[in-house]
């Protein structure tokens, strides 16, 4: 009978807590974002968040079911992205923490080296505003070509002051961009698609940003929650020492954390 009662009174706790979990649905990009929040699952659920992780392999939809409120945050983005997203698309999304840094990568199957590029080498960058203007900025930064406006974070290639070996520019979804890389001759792609693609930036990159990118990924949410218990929470999860140790570890550099 004690057994029995000991039993239904576990029972009972078990169930209250289940009940008590408050849910936390978060949309994110396969790697590293989905693999970060993975991690600290266990540890939400300690604290009472049952954590749901969204994949998506696309950065619309993430933003734009997070302003319905059919998700409650979004972990892939940077600022400039969610700038321009919000000033086009007429979103109110916020930051609420900085995680990680991805360096940004330029890629070729035919090429070893940027100096082997030939004159009028096609190359293939993001065809949004806010990671057209970063792939752009890094060939600057290389000595490829000059922008009009060399801190334009948003340039696209009609905004290049000189374009001395006459690159061709083709201007393609972020997400497609390693399935081109056997079409073009060097190709600009973000590194949680590189890192899916198998490729691994510090070794297979022509040329890299360095660790002092601006471009930080962050956590994101609307105004009316980003102060909320549970979002804090997760906000601290992702910026735990557990998390940089996992970063560090697992990613060897082509991640790198932004705390």
């Amino acid at each position: 009978m004690k057994k029995t009662l000991l039993l239904a009174a576990l029972a009972t706790v078990l169930a209250t807590q289940a009940f008590a979990a408050e849910k936390l649905t978060v949309a994110a990009t396969p790697v590293p974002h989905a693999e970060i929040l993975e991690l600290i699952k266990p540890k939400l659920t300690e604290e009472g968040i049952d954590l749901q992780i969204k994949v998506f392999t696309d950065y619309v939809q993430p933003n734009l079911q997070v302003e319905q409120k059919q998700l409650d945050a979004n972990y892939f983005q940077t600022k400039p992205y969610l700038d321009s997203f919000n000033e086009s698309r007429g979103t109110h999304l916020v930051i609420v923490k900085g995680v990680h840094v991805e360096p940004f990568g330029g890629y070729s199957r035919k090429y070893k080296s940027l100096k082997d590029l030939p004159d009028g080498a096609t190359i293939a960058i993001p065809n949004e505003a806010s990671n057209s203007g970063r792939a752009l900025q890094l060939l600057q930064h290389a000595g490829l070509l000059t922008l009009k406006d060399p801190a334009n974070i948003q340039a696209t290639p009609k905004d290049l002051a000189s374009n001395p070996h006459n690159f061709q520019f083709k201007q393609l979804e972020a997400a497609m961009l390693p399935r081109v890389l056997d079409q073009v001759d060097l190709a600009l792609i973000n590194t949680n698609y590189a890192l899916e693609a198998k490729l691994n930036p510090n070794k297979d990159a022509l040329v890299l940003e360095n660790k002092d990118s601006p471009y930080v990924n962050y956590l994101v949410a609307r105004p009316d929650n980003q102060n909320s218990d549970a979002i804090k929470k997760l906000a601290d999860a992702l910026t735990s020492p557990e998390v940089k140790a996992f970063i560090e570890k697992k990613y060897s550099g082509a991640v790198v954390p932004a705390f």
